[in-house]
């Protein structure tokens, strides 16, 4: 059996408008990697993520770059123990 884990990464920069939340559920779907995304009030975009440990950690990865439009400056993680979600989704 695989390793599972979670982290909770915050990631700030010019992260929102930018289809941060769109693209980091499109690339979670496709490393079949769990949990949710979201923007702060504070202009951050939170996310957590949990599945297979290489599959979050190429999902941490992702989010230092984000998409084409994103200027990522700063990413904050935590490693977690999963809880157990199913699917990803965009919260608001």
């Amino acid at each position: 059996m695989t390793q599972q884990t979670a982290a909770r990464v915050v990631v700030w920069g010019r992260v929102q408008g930018v289809f941060f939340r769109a693209t980091t559920q499109q690339t979670a779907e496709l490393l079949r990697v769990r949990g949710w995304v979201r923007n702060r009030s504070d202009g951050s975009v939170e996310a957590w993520f949990e599945g297979e440990r290489g599959a979050v950690e190429q999902m941490i990865a992702w989010c230092r770059r984000g998409p084409e439009l994103a200027h990522v400056e700063r990413l904050d993680l935590d490693w977690e123990q999963p809880a157990g979600c199913s699917g990803f989704r965009v919260t608001r």
